[in-house]
């Protein structure tokens, strides 16, 4: 939702308290991450410790609840939030990362706690809670305007929702030029290691024929880690992400510059031509190289189409691992046994149209599960909606009556 808030006067020493405890409990003993459900809990043991450790008879006393509060976000931020995956900690302060463009959102800060859960996980000064003074949720704040349209690239995977929501069409405009970039099949390795050796293979291979790549990754932790196994193997490359935005332009600039190898985040030069160098068109154009699926097809696309642009030459390549977030959470129950009964050994990737569909259920499967979440927002949204064009309708009328 939109909100407009302002700061509580509540003391933060509560955080600092809650969170030296934190590292005395033990992850499926004491407290439960459901990171499909993205919840942390804790369990009867874990209240027990708890109870122990704070010399408190009764957690759940509602003159405890302030307390339960904070464990319960300190938990979740230890056990579901990944510095440099959901946030990245600069200058003394937690800034959250968008997980869809990959970009830090400077002044955005969670609610309920969880941001000075963060800030206390992460050793900095922790900030006041801000008090919620107002908040609207997206869809009923563009459903206030008459007219609604918008242009993007990557509209069509979600006409669904766009119908549903909004009741707006989703046209497809034909390309500018024919697309003539080759889109391969998903390779699929058992561990991220075997991946990210395979993925360093290709891209040794690409900068011997002085093929520019475009390696992508879903946060800082992983391109950082890819960043650090192509030094050993003397490539030169570039890093681009939250981290290294200023450097944004410069990079994507030399991106389809022979033997250019360049590691970004979903950030990447969104929206932009990279404009191939003199040659590079002969040799195939520029090789999009995704090292995981996002949850979201719509980012993979967007990686997709930095490449084959304005009817360049190009093409695309995802590597996949059991261990990627999204196949291990949503997918790997039937990939996995698939592996086994093909005697896969180490090393040995599955290239397979049953891999890369089942690959697309898993990412459907997380869309649809993401979209039920905003459509029930949506739906209790709907009920405070009404009272909250009553209150802004009462609150006009009074100010209006002032200024007369």
């Amino acid at each position: 939702p939109l909100i407009i808030s302002g700061q509580a006067e509540e003391s933060t020493d509560k955080y600092y308290k809650v969170n030296q405890i934190i590292p005395k409990l033990k992850k499926a003993e004491h407290y439960l991450i459901d990171e499909k459900a993205k919840t942390a809990s804790l369990t009867d043991e874990g209240i027990a410790i708890m109870e122990n450790l704070l010399n408190m008879e009764n957690l759940y006393d509602p003159a405890n609840i302030e307390t339960l509060h904070c464990l319960n976000q300190a938990v979740k931020a230890h056990g579901l939030f990944k510095n440099e995956v959901d946030y990245v900690v600069k200058d003394g302060e937690v800034i959250i990362i968008d997980e869809f463009t990959g970009r830090m959102m400077a002044g955005r800060r969670y609610s309920d706690g969880l941001h000075q859960a963060l800030e206390a996980k992460e050793g900095v000064k922790i900030e006041n809670e801000n008090q919620t003074l107002a908040s609207i949720t997206f869809q009923n704040y563009f459903r206030m305007y008459e007219k609604l349209a918008g242009m993007t690239g990557t509209a069509d995977t979600e006409a669904e929702e766009f119908g549903s929501i909004y009741k707006l069409e989703v046209l497809v405009v034909p390309t500018n030029q024919p697309m003539i970039r080759e889109d391969y099949p998903d390779v699929i390795y058992r561990t991220e290691n075997e991946k990210f050796d395979a993925v360093i293979e290709e891209i040794k291979e690409l900068y011997a024929m002085k093929r520019p790549v475009l390696v992508g990754t879903i946060s800082i932790e992983k391109s950082e880690l890819l960043s650090k196994k192509l030094k050993k193997s003397g490539i030169k490359h570039n890093v681009l992400n939250a981290k290294h935005h200023e450097k944004e332009a410069e990079i994507i600039a030399q991106a389809g510059q022979p033997e250019a190898v360049t590691i970004a985040t979903n950030m990447a030069g969104r929206g932009t031509d990279i404009v191939l160098g003199e040659g590079i068109p002969e040799l195939g154009g520029l090789h999009i190289l995704g090292t995981e699926r996002h949850e979201s097809r719509r980012i993979d696309n967007q990686l997709r189409g930095r490449s084959g642009r304005q009817g360049d030459m190009g093409s695309s390549r995802f590597y996949l691992s059991l261990e990627d977030d999204l196949l291990r959470i949503f997918g790997s129950d039937k990939i996995s046994p698939l592996m086994a009964r093909l005697g896969m050994e180490d090393g040995q990737p599955i290239e397979h149209a049953m891999v890369s569909k089942a690959v697309a259920n898993a990412q459907k499967k997380v869309e649809a599960h993401n979209f039920d979440i905003r459509k029930h927002l949506l739906e209790y949204d709907d009920v405070m909606n009404r009272q909250r064009e009553v209150l802004y309708t009462l609150r006009r009328e009074i100010i209006n009556t002032d200024n007369a």
